[in-house]
Parts: structure tokens; C-alpha cells; sequence
């Protein structure tokens, strides 16, 4: 008899995570609806491909090699994830220098929209602002800045992902638009 999985078959989120607790392989279907979210979030934490790309391997072999430790308490799977990437991250960050790299890729990109010089140094040095601003909010700041905004999340998702109330998320996120305007305004932008 052929596993709903074998026939392309939706699986529950339970049973695949019990599954690949026992079979790496099964793991596959864990990482193949989760990857895309996962390297997002990564990326616009760490900046570029190279290194969100690194970083999102890395979470899935921590979620591989702890899958068995793996407990539901109510939060979707995909939270878990979005944990083992935030502390990823984090480590990333306190290990790096906080120089900032330009990749000619970015640049040749940017020119081959037909933006001219002027137009592309004004928006280089005014995203350059707008990053250097959120990198100097808290981590938990630049988390819920990422998941509303890049990843698209409500409030009910973000709390699921950070462990908090929706209330709780509110109240942070207010905060953190306040705390980015005050720091675009220090840095006379805003």
C-alpha cells in the first residue's frame, strides 16, 4: 500500500514531522514547504545571497538533527524554524564585523534598470540609512520588522513565531516604528 505522500498527496503537518523523525528522507517534505520562507527571512537578516544561503542550510540541518526533540505546543512547525533561524542569525551577527559589503551583482542590477548615476547614488545612500537604522534596533525589533513586512505576517503569525501574545506584538511593533523614526530622525532623514 502506497503512503498518501508516495502519490503526491497532501500529508498533515503532524504526521509528516513524526515521519521525519524516524526517516531523513521524509525530511524532505519539510524542507521543500518551508525553504523559500526560511532563506526570506535570512536574507533580509544577513543582507545577502551568499550568506542567507549558508544560513538557511545550517537551519535545516539543526532541524534535522533535532526533529526527534521536535514538541508541538500549539505553535505551527514553522515557528520552531523561524527560532532556530533567529539564534542562527544572531550568532551570525556577533561573529561578523559589522562591515558591510557591496556585491557587484547588486550594483550592475541596480544600473541595469536605467536608473542614472545621481538617482542610483541617492537611493544607495538612502537604503543605506534605512538598513543602518533597523541594524541598530534591538534583534527582536529587526524580527518583527521582517516578518510583517518581508514575510508578509499578521500579528497572530508573528506571535506564534516569537513566542508572544498578539497584544504583545502590537505593543512591539508600535514600539519599533517609533524607535525607527526617532533613529531616521537622529540621523536627519526623517
Amino acid at each position: 500500500m502506497l503512503a498518501c505522500w508516495e502519490l503526491g498527496l497532501s500529508e498533515s503537518e503532524a504526521s509528516l514531522i513524526e515521519r521525519a523523525a524516524r526517516d531523513a528522507d521524509a525530511f524532505g517534505a519539510l524542507y521543500e514547504r518551508y525553504v523559500d520562507r526560511i532563506y526570506n527571512y535570512v536574507y533580509y537578516r544577513v543582507g545577502n545571497a551568499h550568506d542567507a544561503e549558508d544560513l538557511t542550510a545550517r537551519v535545516f540541518f539543526r532541524a534535522l538533527a533535532h526533529i526527534d526533540t521536535y514538541r508541538d505546543h500549539g505553535a505551527p512547525f514553522a515557528a520552531w524554524l523561524y527560532r532556530i533561524a533567529h539564534n542562527l542569525v544572531a550568532n551570525w551577527h556577533r561573529d561578523r564585523s559589522r562591515r558591510r559589503d557591496i556585491r557587484l551583482d547588486d550594483l550592475v542590477g541596480l544600473a541595469e534598470r536605467g536608473d542614472g548615476p545621481e538617482h542610483l547614488a541617492e537611493r544607495s545612500e538612502e537604503a543605506r540609512v534605512l538598513l543602518a537604522a533597523i541594524a541598530a534596533l534591538p534583534a527582536e525589533r529587526q524580527q518583527v520588522l521582517i516578518l510583517k513586512f518581508a514575510e508578509g505576517m499578521s500579528n497572530v503569525e508573528i506571535a506564534r513565531v516569537m513566542g508572544r501574545t498578539e497584544g504583545a506584538v502590537k505593543s512591539l511593533y508600535h514600539r519599533t516604528l517609533i524607535a525607527l523614526r526617532d533613529e531616521l530622525s537622529r540621523r536627519g532623514v526623517a
